[in-house]
């Protein structure tokens, strides 16, 4: 486990091995808790979470923080969606609730900085640089990223819901100054990241759907990539790392989105590992592999072998910053003995 592996491997510096992470490994539970020795209690928590990180070969850890006034249903109009069951307990199961919005002309009368306020700014500096402290000292050997999550498209659907912003969006230029407001309450965060010593950021939104675009591509490339290319500027200017992250595929984007200021890319199985190692290996950190989260849950064995001898056999001849990663996430369906397997075997092949 190493920080200074992933920040090499972020910046494309020669790397003895890929770097690692993986995403809700916590949610295997009774798994966790046997090969740490550890019950998930407030009082174990820390101490469960660092033999975890350790016994996987943790280097970098995925977060991303939206700020002192995050949760927005406290402060104005959201919609909540809902949450399927992720959980292997089902904890996490929500119910829809119904929009506040109910006609395209409040959408387009939205606005999210004066609708949710912003947070001092000296106070939200202060607030991400106390967690780029705490992190430092509760995981020395993982690096820790900061980000903001609710940014352009996902902040309005949280704020709208999916079936309201997709009509508002029938009309860009009425959305358009929708969209300039959830670009400006994540530019107040942005800006405040900029002020922290967090060495590298990640960007989320969820801006396509599984298929794409789900919005012709002039609007993104009019309206929302040159906004992005504007929060980065300030990160940049600051010597951050930027790292984006959007479910889907983004493949018709990934370029633009490059050439806005994005060095690394995070990517789900609908992305093709081939395709993003051809055209970005060279240039871009990918964080990601050809491993897809639903062969570890209901394929064989040698199905998954086989995508992590691909990742391999690609990362050495064509990546020059690989932070290895299952395709989306490991679902807590996914079996024990798959996952025993899987860390095993990444441990002898992970080497470059």
């Amino acid at each position: 486990m190493s920080r200074q592996l992933a920040l090499d491997t972020i910046n494309l510096q020669p790397t003895p091995r890929f770097a690692h992470t993986e995403y809700s490994l916590s949610y295997h539970t009774a798994y966790v808790d046997r090969i740490t020795g550890l019950e998930g209690t407030p009082e174990s928590w820390l101490e469960r979470e660092r033999r975890l990180m350790d016994l996987w070969g943790f280097d970098f850890l995925w977060g991303t923080n939206d700020g002192l006034f995050q949760d927005w249903g406290n402060r104005g109009r959201t919609t909540d969606m809902g949450h399927a069951v992720y959980a292997a307990d089902g904890s996490d199961l929500r119910q829809a609730q119904e929009s506040p919005f109910k006609t395209v002309e409040e959408v387009w009368a939205f606005d999210a900085v004066a609708e949710y306020g912003l947070p001092d700014f000296a106070e939200q500096v202060a607030a991400y640089e106390q967690q780029v402290q705490n992190a430092r000292r509760d995981f020395p050997d993982q690096l820790q990223a900061g980000g903001y999550y609710k940014s352009i498209i996902s902040g309005a659907i949280a704020a709208f819901g999916w079936e309201m912003l997709l009509l508002a969006c029938s009309e860009p230029r009425k959305m358009e100054p929708v969209l300039d407001s959830f670009f400006r309450y994540t530019k107040h965060h942005m800006d405040a990241w900029a002020q922290t010593s967090v060495e590298v950021i990640i960007q989320h939104d969820d801006y396509v759907w599984t298929a794409g675009p789900f919005m012709h591509p002039d609007i993104y490339r009019s309206i929302i990539i040159p906004r992005f290319a504007e929060l980065w500027k300030p990160l940049k200017a600051a010597g951050k790392k930027v790292l984006f992250i959007s479910d889907g595929n983004f493949c018709e984007f990934a370029h633009d989105m490059q050439e806005a200021g994005a060095d690394g890319f995070f990517f789900e199985p609908d992305m093709p590992f081939d395709w993003m190692v051809d055209h970005f290996g060279d240039s871009m950190c990918l964080i990601g592999s050809a491993v897809d989260c639903r062969d570890m849950a209901f394929r064989s064995w040698e199905t998954v072998k086989a995508s992590m001898d691909r990742t391999a056999e690609l990362g050495r001849e064509k990546c020059k910053g690989l932070i290895w990663a299952v395709g989306n996430h490991l679902p807590a369906n996914i079996p024990e003995w798959m996952m025993e397997r899987y860390i095993e075997y990444l441990k002898t092949i992970w080497y470059r």
